[in-house]
């Protein structure tokens, strides 16, 4: 299931300059981790950003837990 989960989760030197991003589109990682923690709920950003999923939010964090694992 993770790795299906960080499929999701893209990189592209040609957007947002390389950072990692969700499916290609223009909403890096770093982004929707932000929103989170801030207090967004994944509803209210799903809300927000219509053209996002419920699994890219799992996949963010998927991927945030992958980077801290080193």
């Amino acid at each position: 299931m993770e790795n299906k989960l960080l499929e999701r989760i893209t990189l592209d030197r040609n957007i947002c300059h390389g950072k990692p991003c969700i499916r290609g589109l223009r909403y890096p990682v770093e982004f929707i981790l932000e929103l989170l923690s801030s207090g967004m709920t994944t509803e209210e950003i799903l809300a927000d950003y219509e053209d996002l999923e419920s699994v890219d939010i799992l996949a963010v964090l998927a991927f945030a837990t992958r980077l801290t694992q080193g």
